[in-house]
């Protein structure tokens, strides 16, 4: 397969509905979702699709997801059969108030070392932007366990109909993706990369290889495409091809030689 690995959509113990609808808006230069994490269970996919996606030469990702520490670590146990796991850390804490683990060290800290108790898998760390210092939640989750980070996950934002003067999204706030926020992106891998030392995966905004390259430079060891499949199912091999071509105009045979290559 032309692609590493295949990351599957947020799985939780038992099945969930989501959000009710309108929960996607498109913006000027991404978009706006709000599905609410909305799954068919990790029962159903280990039965109904993961033989399916094992099919195709590449890795399986599972992201998932709990609402509870118990939660999380019942959920990685029960997806021993994926090559790797990622942490969804961004969605809310029942223990805590309902404060998200993403946004606390403490707390994402106590999760990830929890998961990290249950399963030999290689273990991602998804994080959240939506911190004042994303390196010090970098720090908690490697020292805890993780054996990568995944960055960034959707920026909270809003979007209103000044004629119903109604929010555009059922769920009022959702996630921001696409374009607006590869800037953002950008920063924080570089940050992270200069704060840890366990492999970086980039995202957030990578619509061709030339953004793929940006996420590299700034320490990214693999980049993930997520909006840009909206628009181009064939987005990702595009975006191979698109790194491909920059290695060889600038004669560059080995990635490795570009990973955390910006120069300041």
């Amino acid at each position: 397969s032309l692609l590493g690995a295949v990351v599957v959509k947020g799985l939780s113990i038992k099945p969930s509905m989501g959000n009710p609808p309108p929960r996607i808006w498109e913006t000027p230069c991404g978009m706006l979702n709000s599905i609410g994490l909305q799954n068919i269970g990790i029962e159903a996919f280990n039965r109904d699709k993961l033989p399916w996606l094992r099919q195709f030469d590449t890795r399986i990702i599972a992201n998932f997801y709990g609402n509870e520490i118990s939660e999380f670590v019942e959920a990685a146990r029960a997806l021993e059969g994926v090559d790797a796991l990622e942490m969804n850390v961004s969605c809310p804490n029942k223990q805590a108030g309902w404060i998200a683990f993403g946004t606390d060290p403490l707390m994402l800290s106590k999760v990830v070392e929890a998961v990290r108790k249950v399963t030999e898998l290689p273990l991602i760390v998804k994080l959240s932007p939506n911190v004042t210092d994303i390196t010090v939640l970098a720090r908690a989750a490697v020292d805890a366990g993780a054996d990568a980070l995944s960055l960034i996950n959707t920026l909270t934002a809003m979007t209103i109909d000044i004629e119903t003067r109604r929010p555009r999204l059922s769920n009022i706030i959702g996630g921001l993706s696409g374009p607006a926020i590869k800037p953002i992106a950008i920063r924080m891998v570089y940050q992270v990369h200069k704060a840890v030392d366990v492999p970086l995966i980039g995202m957030g905004g990578i619509m061709n290889g030339n953004d793929a390259v940006e996420f590299l430079l700034a320490g990214a060891g693999g980049v993930a495409v997520g909006t840009a499949n909206f628009i181009d199912p064939v987005a990702s091999v595009k975006v191979l091809d698109g790194i491909i071509d920059y290695m060889r105009r600038k004669n560059i045979s080995d990635i490795n030689d570009i990973i955390g290559g910006v120069m300041v």
